[in-house]
Formats: structure tokens, C-alpha cells, sequence
């Protein structure tokens, strides 16, 4: 039987890449690193053999989707911020047959669901960047699930990181899963992004992500699950806040009673507010 050994909540901001880059700008994101750095010791310390995560840089109109690829292997740089995020090589194992199960089980539930081994559906960077710093070494597999539900529910989303769980369990696997996203994600207005890059952009949404970690150390899910839809629509979540969706799904949603323990502090990152938090199981 398999198992979910480890569940978190991640940053990808891209700066965290121009943070290795020589220059003004370099180690402004050691933190960031060295959180995603310690969820990888954990994960290996606890036996993992695949990552899953839930990635909000993945749009998709209909459906879920699970990128179940064999390998993922290029040089990425991003569309939404190129001089950000350049040439960056990648080189992971992927797992077809725990991403064909996570589709397989979201599909016995009813939430429609495809599983794809298409050579040319890369990754996005918010799968790269947490496994840059997680797995560079390739020790574990990869899977990736669409994340950027543009015209899906929140209910929907839960079932479907239920459904996660139950493909785990069921398999041979030790498992980490990472919801990729941030927490308030209203970026600043046009004008220069390294002028605004540790700031947040409205004072609103610091306050309620702040408030939003104070429930969660406090373990007080159900309120949180209960503001979830008004967080995500005042703040702007990031992909609609669906990673989160997913993750409390798989965690027992307002059942689950763990504790949440901050390995990266809160920050704010051109004008979002991001965090590194693991969800004890």
C-alpha cells in the first residue's frame, strides 16, 4: 500500500531563480530555497519516491488534467516573465502509472478527469521551480496536475484531491504532495517588477494572508475552509486558490486537525504573499 508522507503548501516565485543569478538580486531568496531545500531532506528522510503537485501555471478550461509523461526534460523560460525566468534546464522521471490512478479514482468519484503522456506537454514553472531546488538530483519521480481551473468549483477540486489520496494509498508509492501557489496573488501594477519585488501590492491582502496563517497555526481549518471562496475572490487567488482546494481535499478537508508548521516565513513578492508551510499528516 502506498502513502502520503508528506503535504505542503509551496511558494514558485520565479524570483527565486533570478536569486541564484550573479548580481543585485542575488540570494534576496535564500529563504524561499532553503524551505523548499528542507521539504526535500524531509522527503527523503521519510522514504518519498514521487512528488505530485498541484500546479497553478497549468490553465486548463475543462476538466483535470494530469501530465503523466515519462520524463520531462528541456530549457524553460517563462512567457509571463522572461527576464525573469530563462533558460533554465530540467531533467525529471515522471510516474505514468500513479498519474493514470490519480485519473482513474478522480473518475470513479465523477469529476472528469484525463491522464496524458504527450511528449510535448511540458511543464510549467510552477512544478519546475519547487523541483529545482527539490530534486535536482532526480532522486524522485514527478507528477503534475493542472492546477489553473479557470471554470471549475472549489467543491470539485476537493473531491478531486480526495480522489488523489485514495490513487496514493492504493498504490506502491510514497508520496509528497505540494500544492504550487501563492497565497493573496494581486501583482503590482505595470511599471518594474525589481522596484516592487519584496513589497505587497495592497495592505488588504497582507492582513487577511496574515490572518489566513494565524488560522492555520492555530489549526482553525474549518474557518478557513468556511472564508475560502470570499479569500479567494477578494485576494485573487492565485489559479482561483484550486491547489489549496486540492490540498485540503486530500487532507480530510474541514476533518483534518494537524498541525501546520511554517518552514518559510511569510513574504511578499512582486506584490503577492507567498509561503512554504508543511501540513502534518
Amino acid at each position: 500500500m502506498g502513502r502520503v508522507a508528506l503535504a505542503a503548501k509551496v511558494t514558485h516565485v520565479p524570483s527565486m531563480y533570478l536569486s541564484e543569478m550573479p548580481g543585485k538580486h542575488h540570494g534576496c531568496r535564500q529563504a524561499a530555497i532553503d524551505g523548499h531545500r528542507e521539504i526535500s531532506r524531509r522527503a527523503r528522510e521519510r522514504g518519498v519516491d514521487t512528488f505530485v503537485v498541484f500546479d497553478v501555471h497549468w490553465l486548463v478550461n475543462a476538466g483535470y488534467h494530469v501530465n503523466s509523461n515519462h520524463r520531462f526534460k528541456g530549457v524553460y523560460t517563462s512567457h509571463e516573465l522572461p527576464h525573469f525566468i530563462k533558460d533554465m534546464p530540467y531533467d525529471y522521471d515522471g510516474n505514468p502509472a500513479l498519474g493514470d490512478a490519480i485519473a482513474a479514482a478522480a473518475n470513479r468519484r465523477g469529476i472528469v478527469t484525463r491522464s496524458h503522456k504527450v511528449e510535448s506537454l511540458t511543464l510549467e514553472y510552477a512544478t519546475l521551480v519547487p523541483m529545482r531546488y527539490m530534486n535536482a538530483d532526480r532522486a524522485f519521480k514527478v507528477v503534475s496536475v493542472a492546477a489553473w481551473c479557470n471554470w471549475h468549483s472549489h467543491a470539485d477540486s476537493r473531491n478531486f484531491g480526495l480522489a488523489v489520496r485514495e490513487a496514493i494509498e492504493a498504490s506502491g508509492n510514497t508520496v509528497a504532495v505540494l500544492a504550487s501557489g501563492s497565497l493573496s496573488h494581486r501583482f503590482q501594477d505595470n511599471g518594474s517588477p525589481e522596484e516592487s519585488m519584496h513589497t505587497i501590492s495592497r495592505e488588504f491582502y497582507r492582513e487577511v494572508d496574515l490572518r489566513v496563517v494565524k488560522l492555520w497555526r492555530e489549526r482553525r481549518y474549518k474557518e478557513f475552509l468556511a472564508m475560502l471562496p470570499e479569500y479567494n475572490e477578494k485576494c485573487l487567488g492565485e489559479g482561483h486558490m484550486h491547489d489549496t482546494a486540492m490540498l485540503f481535499g486530500l487532507l480530510g478537508w474541514d476533518r483534518y486537525a494537524g498541525e501546520c508548521e511554517i518552514i518559510t516565513d511569510y513574504f511578499a513578492s512582486s506584490g503577492t504573499g507567498q509561503i512554504n508551510a508543511e501540513f502534518h499528516l
